[in-house]
């Protein structure tokens, strides 16, 4: 496909109340199911070390990560999470689910380039179909800033392929609203292939990975190096 296109998404301009974008976040729900996304975030996370903190940036109503949580609770007791996003959408009954997985939820509503640049060490820092919303230099800024505050950084975002549009132009035997529909495309288009994030990820004391994850996913792993 030609170069990455970023543009605004339907939902990111929309109020948390609005019936259109809860509806939409709900598609997001079917939208991450249908990408697997929980399978390949799960998957990648499996590969690292037990964290005991972790940071999920754009993090939305947090149901994602949950759904992650369920995976990995097992074999990653006690981990504590922040979920950051602008808007402050996680319901005391989500907070509830991640507690009783033994989870300890947190929750930061702020710009993230405001969060990462205060946040401290995280063991892991995570984003789902949350990186491709920033054009070149501000997510040159966004994963240079990240790379100095963690020790693991996992990013699932959309493939751009023709695979994936093809994809995206058909959610709406999901159910999904005209939100969702439009959304779905633009994300594409500004998704990522080859090695487009690696190249933005600092070159020395780190092991990194980016790689198709079959259906429609874009996976992102980066490690520091053993010392």
């Amino acid at each position: 496909m030609s170069a990455r296109l970023v543009e605004p998404e339907m939902l990111d301009a929309l109020p948390p109340d609005d019936p259109r974008a809860q509806a939409s976040r709900r598609d997001l729900k079917r939208i991450n199911a249908f990408m697997l996304q929980t399978r390949i975030m799960a998957g990648a996370l499996k590969t690292l070390p037990p964290p005991r903190n972790m940071v999920d940036l754009g993090s939305g109503d947090g149901l994602f990560m949950l759904s992650v949580a369920r995976r990995m609770a097992k074999l990653w007791p006690g981990v504590t999470v922040t979920l950051v996003d602008q808007q402050n959408i996680v319901t005391g009954e989500t907070r509830a689910r991640f507690a009783a997985l033994g989870w300890r939820c947190e929750t930061v509503s702020a710009d993230v380039f405001d969060y990462v640049s205060c946040m401290g060490t995280a063991d892991i820092v995570t984003a789902n179909l949350f990186l491709h919303h920033f054009d070149q230099a501000s997510l040159a800024r966004l994963l240079g800033t990240i790379a100095h505050n963690t020790r693991s950084f996992v990013a699932c975002e959309p493939r751009r392929s023709a695979f994936s549009l093809l994809g995206s132009r058909i959610i709406f035997v999901l159910g999904a609203n005209a939100v969702s529909r439009h959304d779905a495309v633009s994300s594409v288009r500004a998704g990522f292939d080859g090695t487009e994030l690696s190249a933005l990820w600092p070159q020395s004391g780190w092991n990194v990975s980016e790689r198709w994850a079959p259906p429609f996913t874009h996976l992102f792993t980066a490690t520091r190096d053993a010392p």
